[in-house]
Formats: C-alpha cells, structure tokens, sequence
C-alpha cells in the first residue's frame, strides 16, 4: 500500500524499516506517553507483528512509514488497527521523530489514513486513545476533527503510576462534513 499527499509518501511497512520501527520505540521523548522501555526483542515482535499483509477484516495494525517527498526521509509512522467485526471502528496510532514533530506531518498523514479508513474501507468509527498530559496528540488528534467522549481513570500504568486516558472519537459523518 503506498499512497501520496503535498509533502509525504505514506507506504507500508517492510523488513528495510526496521532501524526507523526501533528508533521510535528507543526514543524516551516518542515513548513518554505510550510505553515504558522495552527490549528490543518485545520491539523487535511488535515490528514483525506489523509487516503481514493487511486488511480490514484482521486485527493486525495497518502501520505506514511516513516520509518526506522531497528528500525520501523515514520521519515516523501512522496507522490504525481495525475492529471490523462487528464494530466498524478503528483504533488510530501515530509516532513521529522528534526532528519531524511540530512541522505538520502528522496531521497530514492522518488526514490521509482517515481519508483511506472512511471512504475506502468503508469504516464507521476511528477512536484514539492519549494518555491524559499527552497535549500534542490530542491536539494533533482534534485538529483532525476528534472529539474528546471522555476520560478513563485510573487506566493505564506507566512508568510505575496510574494515568487516566483521553478517549476521542471521529464519526465517518463527521469527518465527510470537515471535507465539505
């Protein structure tokens, strides 16, 4: 799967992107809201876990590697992992070097994954889950037309404490309104 917007080229995970998949995973200021650090063999499943071929009916992550058009560059990864069955809804994920942050990549490249997600593959939900204190995501996430539906105490743990969750959600219809 490969698929362009301005400034990116969004194409699938392969074996070759595995330094950028570790990179991101070894990265404290990537990693501050999402996970406590792992082995690189816990990392190293999670990257293999990503590259099957993928599709709508699996609950396998549908992981892109985002790049810069212009220079080829790997700045991070966008995706979603579906729940189709019966659902229709899909949880997004993004993660972006610290050198790509800020500049706007990331909300292009889920403009694009939410664009994919609704329109071809017919989904009818997307959710997000942030860790509650990860501004930047919810920002990034709202700016995309998420809408917070409330907090989850008390529901993940990392580095040794209790944090609560934002939960967002964006309906098909809704974001059909924001292309409007």
């Amino acid at each position: 799967m490969k698929w362009q917007t301005p400034c990116l080229i969004l194409q699938s995970i392969t074996v070759d992107d595995w330094p950028l998949f570790r990179r991101l995973y070894q990265e404290p200021e990537v990693m501050r809201y999402i996970a406590d650090p792992m082995a690189e063999s816990e990392i190293r499943a999670r990257f293999e876990a990503r590259l099957p071929a993928w599709d709508k009916h699996s609950e396998r992550w549908l992981c892109l590697v985002m790049r810069e058009k212009a220079s080829g560059k790997a700045l991070g990864i966008t995706g979603f992992r579906p729940e189709w069955v019966p659902f229709q809804q899909a949880e997004v994920g993004f993660g972006s070097l610290p050198e790509a942050q800020g500049k706007g990549y990331g909300k292009e490249s889920l403009l694009a994954v939410l664009d994919f997600a609704f329109n071809a593959c017919g989904f009818h939900k997307m959710n997000a889950t942030v860790t509650e204190g990860n501004i930047a995501s919810r920002r990034l996430l709202e700016g995309c037309g998420f809408r917070l539906e409330g907090t989850l105490r008390d529901n993940y743990r990392l580095a040794g404490q209790w944090c609560n969750d934002w939960q967002l959600g964006l309906l098909a219809a809704e974001f059909a309104a924001l292309k409007r």
